[in-house]
């Protein structure tokens, strides 16, 4: 039977790692005529984060999603997970899966990443979508309190993990999911190994990060839609949602001909809670 994200491919890396991405081909006449949809999942998160979205795009398009270098089924990155060597691994994969173009369609922590890697060539991107995006143009993310509730959420994630119990903090996550899917996370999303890539992205990833707020990767050129969550809750306050609703509004108008959509039903997981949203923002970005 037929995977909801598609076949598994292994994608070579030029040190010698392999990514793990699954890949729904899209309309048998459509490879070459759409562009090539890739999603970047959020700081913890595999593949399976997008199942609600991918397979509606993939009617429209070849949708590919993948797990970063210790998540999901992709082995451990020995050398760290800075911010610029998830954007390189990302460029890899666009080499893999090319020549392109591509639509990129980032999360949360994984949206800068994106950013960074069309940057790196722009020519083949045709399209970014930035769902409930981290902004370097919100201040909150560089005060100690973002900080310290960083450091602490991810030890008791660390913990829970170890305990066997870090599923059932996300269980709203596993709700109204195709089993495979689920399965999947069960699997793979809620050991001790996740948490600790999260902790290896989070050494560096807010430095690099407040590193763009005088210097950010340019993406001038290509079409940008930021979907923004609109409601609080799951750690962000009104006056946080506020602010980062706020820095994707400014992060849309700086694109010419840049879309702010609201998705008022959501807060952080829009992928999760209102997918129909986030793949209206993707198929009008493809022809």
């Amino acid at each position: 039977m037929t995977h909801t994200q598609g076949t598994s491919e292994w994608v070579p890396l030029p040190d010698g790692r392999r990514l793990h991405a699954m890949v729904l081909p899209g309309p048998s006449s459509g490879v070459g005529v759409a562009p090539t949809v890739v999603f970047e999942a959020g700081a913890a998160a595999t593949r399976s984060s997008w199942a609600g979205v991918q397979p509606l795009v993939a009617s429209r398009a070849r949708a590919i999603v993948y797990d970063r270098s210790g998540l999901g089924r992709s082995a451990p990155d020995p050398r760290g997970r800075t911010l610029s060597r998830m954007a390189a691994d990302l460029g890899a994969l666009l080499d893999h899966f090319g020549p392109g173009p591509f639509v990129l369609v980032g999360h949360s922590a994984g949206s800068p990443i994106v950013r960074l890697a069309a940057s790196a060539s722009p020519s083949r991107i045709v399209g970014l979508v930035l769902v409930d995006p981290t902004d370097e143009a919100a201040d909150v993310l560089f005060g100690r309190g973002f900080r310290r509730a960083e450091r602490v959420a991810i030890a008791t994630g660390a913990v829970l993990a170890r305990l066997g119990l870090l599923r059932f903090a996300y269980r709203s996550l596993l709700r109204g999911i195709p089993e495979d899917v689920r399965q999947d996370l069960v699997r793979e999303a809620f050991h001790a190994g996740v948490v600790r890539t999260q902790r290896l992205q989070s050494r560096t990833f807010l430095d690099e990060l407040a590193a763009w707020r005088n210097h950010p990767p340019s993406t001038e050129g290509i079409p940008l839609t930021v979907i923004s969550g609109a409601l609080s809750g799951g750690g962000m306050t009104s006056a946080m949602r506020a602010e980062a609703i706020a820095a994707h509004a400014r992060r849309a108008a700086s694109s010419p001909g840049g879309r702010h959509v609201l998705a008022r039903r959501s807060g952080h997981y829009v992928p999760v809670t209102e997918p129909d949203v986030v793949v209206e923002a993707i198929t009008s970005r493809l022809p």
